[in-house]
């Protein structure tokens, strides 16, 4: 079986500390999938604006290492084991990934690409398939999941005000609200399940075109800084 990728990622996450573990959690995130040949055309996507939300079919094309029959989800705190199929590890016997995603936006020039929001997919990440989500079909009210029933609780996440003004004077093509990002990302607490919070570590994540910093402090997040990862700016 040879599969080739029919388009490639460029997302607001350039590294994979702090991606979130599911789609939708962070809705501000932003990707754009651009399209390669041969489906580079806007006969490719005629009717896709139609729907407001895709499955994308990709490549855990960073992930290291060997898969293993069982897997510590981060859910369960990193110290119980599932069987990998009953896990959404990226660590699997093939590495293909599945996404459920926001269409924002059908672009056909100057390329044809896909804006798309709740993305939890790095940069540079390959597709190999995009389909419409519909909603009669893939939305099941009764569906379960015991391990997994719903979404975690936020973490508080605390900015200073001088960040705050570099936040929101943000702008980009994709018209990402960085704060809500921000608030997103880090209410997920990114942080290994298993590493309790250390009040004297500085954590820290690329963020479109940022170093977000970060240590956890009276219960929660302390943002610290936002250095620009272009001109060494900091905030």
């Amino acid at each position: 079986m040879q599969m080739n990728p029919i388009g490639v990622v460029h997302s607001c996450f350039t590294e994979k500390f702090g991606i979130p573990r599911q789609p939708l959690l962070a809705d501000a995130s932003r990707a754009a999938i651009e399209l390669l040949p041969p489906l580079n055309t806007p006969d490719a996507v005629a009717g896709l604006e139609q729907n407001s939300h895709l499955w994308v079919i990709f490549q855990f094309h960073e992930v290291a290492g060997q898969w293993s029959h069982k897997v510590r989800p981060p859910r369960l705190g990193g110290n119980k084991k599932l069987g990998v199929l009953a896990t959404r590890s990226p660590f699997r016997p093939n590495n293909i990934g599945l996404s459920v995603v926001r269409l924002i936006e059908v672009r056909t020039t100057p390329k044809v690409e896909l804006i798309i929001g709740g993305a939890d997919l790095l940069d540079g990440t390959p597709v190999l398939d995009i389909k419409p989500y519909i909603p009669y079909a893939d939305a099941i009210p009764g569906a379960t999941s015991e391990f997994a029933g719903s979404a975690p609780a936020a973490t508080p996440v605390h900015i200073p005000e001088p960040v705050l003004q570099s936040v929101r004077a943000y702008c980009d093509d994709w018209d990402t609200d960085l704060e809500t990002l921000i608030r997103q990302v880090l209410g997920q607490d990114p942080k290994p399940a298993y590493q309790q919070p250390d009040p004297e570590r500085v954590y820290g994540m690329e963020l479109c075109g940022f170093n977000l910093r970060w240590c956890y402090r009276d219960g929660g997040i302390q943002v610290l800084a936002l250095d620009s990862l272009a001109a060494g700016v900091a905030s």
